[in-house]
């Protein structure tokens, strides 16, 4: 009895790390399945579930170990039968666990394979853009060449505008000069005109004067010689 009661303690604790090695195990299994990858993390992963699955092998094999050590027959064929369930339960995780790795390898893949095409879409892309952009540059410099040509025109027009209102400023100030000339010419006309027009007055004038005296003369004469008595 003593020594049933020395080992009742390191059988249950024996069964409480069994039993929390085999939920680490579970959660552990749908961690690798939820894995999106890198590979690096599926690796890691793998590396802590194989430390519980040694454990628990090794507590499993202790507990195997405790009931070969019983005394009753019916208490050891109760813990045989645990240890057989307790295996079963383990290769059944370690099932669980190889195709958890290869759906996560595959879902990693499909992964690797979708950033692989999104990577070359993104190529194409940019590719399109280049393409495009370098169009849209040609048409930019065609459109400021056509600009430029344009200019080119407008200046040369205004060059030829600017000239032709030069020769017209210029032609009109001849013209101007012309006038003031002409100007000084006719008012040289109208001095010489206003002068001439004094002049024949004054010639008027003279003539009537000394047609008055050659008729007064007239008279007189004949006054003396028609009528002497008077």
């Amino acid at each position: 009895k003593m020594a049933a009661a020395a080992g009742a303690v390191p059988l249950r604790v024996c069964h409480q790390e069994i039993v929390k090695f085999d939920l680490e195990i579970k959660a552990a299994v749908q961690d690798i399945r939820d894995c999106p990858g890198p590979l690096s993390a599926l690796t890691e992963l793998n590396a802590a579930v194989k430390e519980k699955f040694r454990h628990l092998r090794g507590r499993i094999q202790e507990l195997e170990q405790m009931a070969k050590e019983q005394d009753k027959e019916s208490e050891k064929q109760a813990l045989l039968r645990e240890v057989e369930n307790h295996k079963k339960q383990m290769l059944s995780n370690q099932a669980a666990w190889r195709k958890a790795n290869l759906a996560c390898k595959i879902a990693i893949d499909n992964s690797e394979k979708d950033q692989l095409l999104q990577g070359r879409d993104i190529l194409r892309q940019r590719k399109t853009t280049k393409e495009s952009l370098a169009e849209s540059a040609s048409n930019i410099t065609e459109s400021l060449m056509g600009i430029s040509r344009m200019m080119s025109q407008q200046v040369q027009q205004s060059e030829e505008t600017v000239q032709t209102l030069a020769n017209s400023s210029r032609t009109i100030l001849e013209a101007n000069e012309e006038f003031k000339s002409m100007s000084g010419t006719i008012q040289l006309g109208r001095k010489l005109i206003t002068k001439y027009n004094r002049r024949e007055l004054t010639d008027k004038l003279l003539i009537f004067l000394a047609l008055a005296l050659f008729l007064a003369t007239v008279l007189y004469i004949l006054k003396k010689r028609l009528f002497p008595f008077l």
